[in-house]
């Protein structure tokens, strides 16, 4: 079987004649095959390893110290991927080159075969997202949703927004959910162009904008050992491409079984390279060519050879396009109780009734702090002068003039 090994180098491949070896007997064969001495490699099935710069902070990835571990216990198959660190330096193996007999002025190249020459995909290791942060209640509004009412059994997705800072951190404190249809390998977007201008013109007001999108795997995703499928990052890259953001997020969320071998819930965090977004927008992905399930979902087809570590391929490996993300979260200035939109049960105006009732005992501020609510009063109220006024008060958490209080109140007792 074939184990794909990721470290600063890049994606290598590790044959395995046998799939009930131990750990140790890993490391002897990648010491053979990939020219890293067994004694300097530190294995992990956690990505983070490739984020980690210190002897102490690598120590800290332990889930294969034991030499003598079976590989197969940590649920490492044919294909799997695994991520090595290692001290020193080494030449990877490439290629090798065969001249042509008539030389470099013998060959008759076309204009295609140049292009393909000089788009060389190679792994972008440095984020422009510093790190990512997500707003607890925002995340957990989110994540319950999928695993408690869809229970992982077909995608969902959404819109994050939030702030970017000078130095790169980007952290989200909202989610908003459009229209959608999702299967269990499939995420549609139908997108509404006019709700999506009251979304954006509440984050301008709350001085916020649009900083990523996240989407769920399904359970049944989890059976096939792959980051992203093909069809993931086609999405991933258009709507990254279209935000025009370098520090823009895609997150997805999954389940992951635990050591204890229940499910968690797992959000991981990754940008699409600058790579990613070039061959996206001059047309290099064949995004027809999967539909019909011919091509591995772990790997993107190209309309064209491209060059991968020295290689004219046609399919590149989807982890070559993601650069991973660190998470961490917060509070933020916003609740998440107010019910979501474009969910299975659609928000009512009773709702805002319920919402006040329930709230009654904080300051009127807090109690509209809330995008969710926000977006349901921008289908009543004036986008143009109300709305600005209440995400002004929202931002600076300052008193909202009694007329608005009392036109709010009013609207819930009407319903």
């Amino acid at each position: 079987m074939i184990i794909r090994v990721r470290s600063r180098d890049g994606i290598e491949r590790v044959s395995i004649d046998n799939p009930n070896i131990t750990v140790g007997q890993l490391k002897t064969l990648m010491e053979s095959q990939l020219l890293v001495p067994a004694s300097k490699q530190t294995l992990s099935i956690n990505q983070n390893l490739l984020l980690v710069k210190t002897p102490n902070e690598i120590a800290q990835f332990a889930d294969m110290s034991n030499p003598h571990t079976p590989i197969s216990s940590l649920n490492i198959r044919h294909g799997s991927m695994i991520f090595l660190a290692y001290d020193g330096s080494r030449e990877v193996a490439g290629p090798k080159r065969i001249l042509n007999p008539a030389g470099s002025f013998g060959k008759k190249m076309t204009m295609d075969d140049l292009i393909a020459k000089q788009m060389r995909i190679t792994r972008q290791e440095k984020p422009y997202c510093e790190l990512v942060s997500f707003d607890r209640d925002a995340a957990n509004a989110f994540q319950h949703y999928v695993n408690e009412t869809l229970a992982f059994a077909v995608k969902r997705g959404g819109f994050m927004y939030g702030t970017v800072s000078e130095v790169g951190k980007v952290e989200i404190d909202f989610i908003y959910e459009p229209p959608q249809v999702g299967t269990e390998e499939r995420l549609v977007l139908m997108r509404d162009s006019d709700e999506e201008k009251l979304v954006d013109a509440i984050a301008m007001g709350l001085g916020m904008r649009r900083v990523g999108f996240i989407f769920t795997q399904t359970v049944g995703q989890n059976k096939k050992d792959y980051t992203m499928s093909n069809v993931e990052i086609a999405q991933a890259v258009e709507l990254h491409a279209e935000s025009g953001l370098k520090e823009w997020v895609t997150a997805l969320v999954k389940l992951k079984v635990n050591e204890e071998g229940e499910a968690d819930v797992h959000f991981e965090a990754f940008q699409v390279s600058d790579m990613c977004v070039r061959l996206f927008k001059e047309g290099w992905f064949d995004l027809e060519g999967g539909k019909d399930g011919e091509v591995d979902p772990k790997v993107s087809r190209m309309k064209k050879d491209v060059v991968v570590g020295g290689k004219d391929v046609r399919e590149v490996d989807n982890d070559f396009f993601l650069v991973v993300v660190k998470i961490f979260d917060h509070q933020g200035p916003l609740s998440t109780t107010f019910p979501i939109e474009n969910r299975a049960t659609p928000v009512a105006m009773r709702a805002l009734k319920s919402h006040l009732d329930r709230t009654m005992s904080l300051p009127f501020v807090k109690r509209i702090s809330d995008f969710h609510l926000l977006l349901a009063l921008c289908r009543i109220l004036d986008i143009n002068s109300d709305i600005p006024t209440l995400t002004q008060c929202v931002r600076t958490q300052s008193a909202v003039p009694e007329g608005y209080q009392i036109l709010i109140q009013s609207m819930a007792n009407a319903a």
